[in-house]
């Protein structure tokens, strides 16, 4: 998901979770009374991000039954990627507090590859035997370059464009998913049918963030080109040297020049309004949203929204892995609930739950998956829609300081929102990046 990301994050949550994880602490895989009790007893502690969670409340109940020794506690829920991220960073280089299974998001797994000898190399724990229940490419994101399984995948987050089909009607646009995936074969025409969106309906945006906009592009044009964004594969900085990087830069800021982005920070109170009061027709819509937007437009606004394929081909928001903390008093019970989560009925599990599309090519497969509509998207074919988009998907490099850099190059996409000069920000992103990328 992630949510990587993702997946995730509403500010008052975020900080009603952060107390929630400090008066937990005690449960955690550092104290105690997290390791075996009388009887054999334990807790088993996941740590995982995100206003929706990764679905594994019924996962969770099976496991337990079939385990009788054993009590799963999940915390985190709620909680913002941004500020999951930096309480697991210090937990792990401390080597005390995180969960016995921890959720590492796609943008920033890279940066834990440094500090693989504090994670249990699932390899010991028979992972090498999984390696085809995942796509090639998510199954090397969570293998260290020497060799050693981090974390075994959970979702994938493709790519589609979720739209507002009553607003489209309104500005006498194509209703139909497929006709309206005509509309946009390229985000060039993307922009175009935006602007004959905007000339119809002065009242409501095309887009909800020029940001979120950004990103999706970039990994596509990434994903086709170079394979990376940021960092080069050696690691190295290359935000100017990188020609996918200016590709999306540029066609961002003239999205915003025409006035399409309803300037909203993705995953603020304001995002989340504008989902309740339908001030914008179209979002980047990897599979992990369409329970955000369910969630956050609520039932108002069932039927509502449809689902069509995304400009261009591929592309990929979110995604992410489930791994072992070696602070962690029961390792191997801890990875077997790993193998167990992240298993082909994991993956699908996750889906019915809260639509995260499985990285699991037999998890894509099963009907559960392939033959899923939903009611809320106007019945749309959720399965195959996300199933092809992930098959198009092409894997991109994200360096050990991503998430750094992608907020220092977006706060100067927010301030050309502001009014501020495009080639101005350009140079400011190429400063204030490789400030944070150091």
């Amino acid at each position: 998901m992630s949510l990587t990301f993702r997946r995730r994050r509403f500010a008052a949550l975020a900080l009603a979770s952060v107390a929630a994880l400090a008066s937990v602490a005690a449960c955690g895989s550092d104290d105690s009374d997290t390791g075996s009790s009388s009887g054999g007893k334990i807790t088993l502690v996941v740590d995982v991000f995100g206003d929706q969670g990764f679905g594994y409340d019924e996962l969770y109940k099976q496991y337990e039954a079939a385990n009788p020794n054993v009590t799963i506690q999940e915390r985190g829920k709620g909680l913002g990627l941004s500020d999951y991220n930096t309480r697991l960073t210090q937990q792990i280089t401390a080597g005390s507090g995180a969960g016995d299974v921890v959720a590492l998001e796609e943008g920033t797994i890279v940066q834990f590859y440094a500090q693989a000898d504090k994670f249990v190399n699932l390899a010991d724990h028979g992972a090498n035997d999984l390696k085809g229940n995942f796509l090639p490419w998510k199954w090397e994101q969570g293998t260290t370059p020497d060799g050693k399984v981090l974390g075994l995948g959970t979702d994938v987050g493709s790519m589609a464009l979720c739209y507002r089909s009553d607003l489209f009607k309104a500005a006498n646009l194509p209703t139909d998913r497929e006709q309206v995936a005509q509309l946009w074969p390229t985000w060039d025409a993307f922009i175009e049918t935006g602007k004959k969106f905007a000339a119809a309906d002065p009242k409501h945006k095309f887009v909800d963030s020029a940001t979120n906009f950004f990103n999706v592009v970039l990994m596509q044009v990434a994903g086709a080109g170079t394979g990376y964004t940021y960092y080069d594969k050696s690691n190295k900085l290359v935000i100017g040297e990188n020609p996918d990087v200016r590709t999306a830069y540029d066609l961002t800021t003239k999205m915003i020049d025409a006035k399409l982005s309803n300037n909203l920070q993705s995953f603020s109170n304001e995002w989340n309004a504008g989902f309740k009061n339908g001030t914008f027709a179209t979002i980047a819509c990897p599979a992990w949203m369409t329970g955000v937007i369910k969630g956050q437009a609520g039932d108002a606004a069932a039927g509502k929204w449809d689902i069509a394929k995304a400009p261009g081909s591929g592309g990929n928001w979110g995604g992410s892995f489930l791994a072992v903390p070696k602070s962690s008093k029961n390792a191997a019970e801890a990875a077997k609930l790993v193998k167990f989560l992240t298993d082909a009925k994991g993956h699908v599990e996750a889906f019915k739950k809260v639509g995260n599309l499985p990285s699991s090519p037999q998890g894509l497969a099963d009907p559960a998956v392939a033959d899923s509509t939903n009611p809320y998207f106007s019945n749309a074919p959720v399965g195959k829609i996300f199933a092809a988009g992930a098959s198009e998907l092409k894997p991109v490099y994200l360096g050990p300081k991503n998430n750094a850099v992608r907020t220092a190059v977006e706060n100067t996409l927010r301030a050309v929102e502001q009014g501020k000069s495009a080639g101005e920000q350009w140079e400011a992103a190429l400063k204030n990046g490789a400030a944070a990328g150091k």
